[in-house]
């Protein structure tokens, strides 16, 4: 999870078990506005199968029906179901077996999928090194469901979220700019997977291009400090969100918080 950094110094923020795994997060986002509701990523899903799920230790009693439920909400409810890329643990909940198991469908039956068009070309024609974290099983059916939408960057999907796009963990991952009241969320995704990543050499070691990684980190903290962003972290296991500035350390955590205290 970071990449070239020394195991001696993020274990200090990031404690490893003996297995030298590191407890991570799969935190989605609900965005609610009128008759139209958004989820932003849809986590790793339940229809692997243990030998699959024995790679990641999966914990805790959380799920996605579970928190929509304690919102009043049910997956036919999602109106969007919008994937900042197609990697298994931001795309898997996209698609369940059927009650008898036969064949998978849509977990969103009355959702439109959003996907970049040229992360979509990236996910159906993968390079060997990221071949094994797209999932036919994830992403054909979306597809063959008729639900699947394609964009482009630059296009507009709803009038209060904008799109900032990178390359440097795969092809076109798209980062969801949502103006809230009168605040900015950025949904971070696999940019800035926790708030121990803000340091810029902190990148993963899945990131397909690391150096582009780190620029497009670079430029986007500036900005977020420059507009006092909230980031919002995917994996992050404790915390949420947050806003940055400018320290004598480069760009640091400023104000550390949930989106239900703002």
């Amino acid at each position: 999870m970071f990449g070239v950094v020394p195991k001696t110094i993020w274990n200090k923020t990031n404690p490893a078990d003996a297995n030298n795994m590191i407890d991570l997060a799969m935190r989605c986002l609900l965005v609610e506005d009128g008759n139209r509701l958004i989820l932003i990523d849809n986590g790793i899903g339940n229809k692997q199968d243990d030998k699959f799920f024995g790679h990641y230790y999966l914990n805790g009693d959380d799920s996605l029906q579970k928190s929509l439920h304690k919102l009043g909400f049910d997956l036919k409810d999602i109106t969007d179901m919008l994937l900042s890329h197609l990697h298994f643990d931001h795309c898997g909940g996209s698609i369940s077996w059927n009650s008898d198991r036969t064949k998978f469908e849509t977990t969103f039956p009355n959702a439109t999928y959003w996907v970049n068009a040229d992360h979509w070309d990236e996910a159906n024609h993968p390079n060997v090194r990221e071949k094994a974290s797209f999932l036919k099983e994830n992403i054909l059916p979306i597809q063959e469901s008729g639900q699947l939408k394609l964009f482009r960057t630059g296009d507009k999907i709803h009038d209060k979220i904008d799109f900032i796009t990178g390359n440097g963990h795969t092809r076109s991952m798209v980062h969801p700019k949502i103006q809230w009241q009168d605040k900015t969320v950025v949904f971070m995704a696999d940019m800035i997977p926790t708030i121990n990543h803000l340091p810029i050499p902190y990148v993963m070691g899945y990131d397909v291009r690391p150096l582009d990684a780190m620029q497009e980190k670079s430029d986007f903290l500036q900005e977020a400090a420059a507009n006092n962003y909230i980031l919002f972290f995917e994996h992050d296991a404790v915390n949420e969100a947050c806003t940055v500035s400018v320290t004598e350390k480069g760009i640091r955590k400023k104000d550390v918080f949930h989106l239900s205290e703002i």
